[in-house]
């Protein structure tokens, strides 16, 4: 892409919106991703209650549907259009790496804080490119490839997904192809359920520190 770095918009970083917020020596990273209709700012907040001493990096979906900001294109709700979905997964893991070099991150840990739409996103940067972004913490998220399987060796992968066993939004069924494929490749993943719907409650956000603090 003229005048930018390849996977980020012209003018590179600095063209994409984000915040980040450094944190305590030695913490982590966290990215936070919005789901749909969400902001950058919002959902940075989710940082806050996972990880208080944390950097908080957030971007913004670059993709808009009837005015509100996402980060892919879908052909109805739960239809995703896959080749979009590859295409953005690369272009947040080009964004990572730039952040990464941006703020002095390079050797910092990082795992990615995502709800919903912003679970999906982060999925598939995980399972794409593993090697930018290898650890997810996916709040109300599903299978992000429709029924492709464009992953390889996952190895050193870590996913925990949280997820209402009645989301009629994230159906139990595309969770189920999301663990089983995940470990397939060589993933560690770590499921729990609860009874409801799509969001976030107070038993995930205290197992999402848990986890994220080993």
């Amino acid at each position: 892409m003229t005048g930018g770095t390849v996977g980020l918009p012209e003018g590179g970083l600095a063209a994409w919106p984000h915040v980040f917020t450094p944190g305590e020596a030695g913490a982590p990273v966290l990215l936070t991703l919005h789901g749909t209709g969400g902001t950058e700012t919002e959902i940075a907040a989710l940082a806050t209650a996972i990880d208080p001493r944390a950097s908080v990096l957030s971007p913004l979906g670059r993709v808009r549907e009837g005015g509100a900001s996402r980060w892919f294109r879908r052909m109805g709700e739960g239809v995703f259009d896959v080749d979009d979905v590859i295409e953005r997964a690369g272009e947040l893991a080009a964004f990572i790496g730039a952040a990464r070099e941006q703020y002095g991150l390079v050797d910092a840990p990082l795992t990615a804080l995502g709800f919903s739409n912003g679970a999906n996103i982060a999925l598939a940067t995980a399972l794409l490119h593993p090697g930018a972004l290898d650890r997810v913490v996916a709040f109300s998220g599903m299978y992000p490839f429709g029924d492709r399987d464009p992953i390889g060796d996952l190895a050193g992968v870590e996913v925990l997904l949280l997820n209402g066993t009645g989301d009629p939004m994230a159906p139990a069924g595309s969770v189920d192809v999301l663990e089983r494929t995940a470990t397939e490749h060589g993933a560690v993943v770590t499921r729990i359920g609860r009874p409801g719907g799509h969001g976030i409650d107070g038993g995930e956000l205290q197992a999402a520190k848990e986890w994220v603090a080993r």
